[in-house]
């Protein structure tokens, strides 16, 4: 199951209907999403980019990836960085 920003326009019932039903899915989710809160009640595993190409993978909450992020790369290394984008050459 593939659900990209499932959380958005979803109202409070809703919302915890769903959390419920992901968390009694038998199968595999993949969640994309911005929703830290969501994410932490849902997740099992993290996935995760970190900039300039590099990909994690942790087991364990969003809460916990947050926490091992910060020990691994120190509180500066963790704050989220803007992109800077190279302009295109014609």
């Amino acid at each position: 199951l593939l659900l990209d920003e499932p959380s958005n326009d979803l109202d409070v019932e809703t919302l915890r209907a769903l959390e419920d039903a992901l968390l009694e899915f038998a199968g595999c989710v993949l969640v994309i999403s911005h929703d830290r809160w969501f994410l932490d009640r849902i997740a099992t595993h993290i996935l995760a980019c970190e900039g300039e190409s590099q990909w994690t993978f942790f087991n364990g909450n969003y809460h916990e990836y947050e926490a091992d992020k910060v020990k691994r790369l120190g509180e500066e290394g963790a704050k989220p960085k803007r992109l800077r984008y190279k302009p295109l050459k014609g």
